[in-house]
């Protein structure tokens, strides 16, 4: 009887042993995996009162994947429904409540606007891309609207269809980026109107997506051929690509990082949405790889390079996901989510230094739905009142390092960055200023040898315009006269005809 006691004893001792050891392999395996140090955890979203949306805005019904709304610390942008041509309201960012709808808009464009881009060295000049296959650059007054503009600083014509991506150069000013449904992407010297790098052979279908890198010396692009490019525009040279990024059939989105990798989004053969890490030297296995859902929404990667924090918002979602980049394995890790009950028909993304720093904000998104735009804030909770300077170190600023043809010659530049201690206060802008060469000149320069073959200089098309337009109103003037004189003698004969009544 006591050696069965002792043996059940042992047998028992045993158990509760290897129950310990399991305990504690789990569980340090779950700390490993779980409790991350991150002064990101507890970010936290809100979105703002009624009183401080924009109300009764008509948002763009147009079926086109780009974010709708463009955001600066002085102006938010919204694409908008308009009959017969295209448009978009331009809104102080104070102008809350609201909207009138005999609200001026930006309306030269004769086909749908299906996106825009602020310029970040001048916080008034934005660019738009149309279904009229034109790039038009504009200047708003810096109070804002008072009536609706519809003449451009400067029209882009060099697409032959619809453009549906512009984006700004990052560090070089009045450098600008277009790409068309034509597969084209086109680089353009907005200071002069010509478009300078042509890159035609490159994408065999629809791009989907391109980003510069932090100082704009490459460009990576998501094509609908679902390879992800990384290219040297000014070498016209694909640098790096990986064939099926994502192996669905559904769009996909690339962004560079500030590291130099490459963070992509799409969906995978099961049509679940998947986010994925690139590194740029070796594109033949991702870094990382997550499943997420199967929402069928294109998602929108959103990039803080000052944090390494990812937001991720989906067409159609009513949430925005949150991820940190790191160095460390798994390299993407979620950090939360931000949820609401209405869907986002498009969302805009302030850039770090119009956030309020006083009260510990991160980030800023303005979320388009059917009829209003709501500001959601990111705050990460800080007891202390005082200036947080690990939550915001040196953030690029407004000013370019570079001019165009600095760039156009080989020049790179990194961000002159800014110190956001004491908020951020902006500068008087310049204004942008287009300067047409004369059409000879392109063709003096074209028989002349060029010292960088790279660079393609397109001849100026506005000149050629203004000669047609010429011509077509000496031929309305010469057909007004011959009218006038045909009534002339008509008019005499019907005098002539009245006297001899008289008579």
């Amino acid at each position: 009887m006591a050696h069965i006691c002792s043996v059940k004893a042992q047998c028992s001792c045993h158990v509760i042993a290897s129950f310990i050891i399991l305990v504690l392999f789990f569980s340090t395996d779950m700390f490993k995996r779980v409790v991350r140090q991150s002064k990101f955890r507890h970010v936290f979203g809100q979105a703002v009162k009624n009183d401080q949306c924009y109300d009764d805005i008509r948002v763009s019904r147009v079926t086109w994947d780009s974010a709708f709304c463009a955001v600066n610390p002085k102006f938010v942008a919204i694409i908008v429904e308009a009959s017969g041509g295209g448009a978009f309201m331009v809104l102080p960012l104070h102008k809350t409540g609201r909207i009138d709808k005999a609200y001026p808009t930006v309306c030269g464009h004769t086909g749908p606007v299906l996106d825009i881009d602020w310029c970040p060295h001048n916080d008034q000049v934005i660019a738009s891309g149309s279904e009229d296959c034109t790039v038009m650059v504009w200047q708003i007054p810096e109070n804002g609207l008072v009536t609706s503009m519809p003449e451009p600083v400067v029209v882009l014509e060099g697409h032959s269809k619809r453009v549906g991506i512009v984006t700004w150069h990052p560090t070089a000013r009045n450098i600008l980026l277009s790409a068309g449904c034509d597969n084209v992407i086109i680089i353009w010297n907005v200071g002069t109107g010509e478009a300078i790098i042509t890159l035609e052979d490159m994408h065999p279908d629809i791009i989907f997506s391109v980003c510069w890198n932090r100082n704009g010396s490459l460009i990576c692009t998501a094509c609908k051929d679902k390879k992800v490019r990384v290219i040297d525009p000014r070498k016209e040279e694909i640098v790096a690509e990986k064939d099926k990024a994502h192996e669905g059939a559904r769009p996909i989105r690339a962004i560079f990082l500030s590291d130099g990798k490459v963070f992509t989004t799409g969906f995978s053969r099961m049509s679940e949405r998947q986010l994925a890490l690139w590194d740029p030297d070796n594109m033949e296995e991702p870094v990382s790889v997550h499943e997420m859902d199967t929402s069928n929404g294109v998602l929108l990667p959103f990039y803080d390079p000052d944090t390494n924090v990812v937001y991720l918002c989906g067409k159609g979602d009513s949430s925005i996901r949150y991820f940190e980049i790191t160095d460390e394995a798994p390299f993407v890790h979620y950090l939360s989510t931000f949820t609401t009950k209405e869907p986002q028909r498009g969302m805009g993304y302030m850039p770090k230094r119009g956030l309020d720093v006083n009260k510990c904000e991160i980030a800023r998104f303005y979320k388009l739905h059917e009829r209003k735009c709501e500001p959601i804030i990111m705050t990460v909770p800080r007891k202390s009142d005082l200036f947080q300077d690990d939550l915001y170190p040196d953030t690029a600023g407004p000013e370019a390092p570079l001019e165009a043809e600095e760039w156009f010659e080989g020049k790179n530049g990194d961000p002159i960055l800014i110190s956001l201690k004491h908020g951020y206060i902006p500068g008087k802008n310049r204004d942008l200023k287009v300067v047409k060469k004369n059409i000879l000149d392109n063709k003096l320069s074209k028989n002349t040898e060029n010292t960088t073959p790279a660079i393609k200089t397109a001849t100026s098309t506005p000149s050629i315009k203004s000669e047609a337009k010429l011509d077509e109103v000496l031929k309305e003037m010469k057909s007004l006269r011959e009218l006038v004189s045909s009534q002339e003698k008509r008019i005499a004969k019907l005098e002539q005809q009245l006297s001899k009544m008289d008579i």
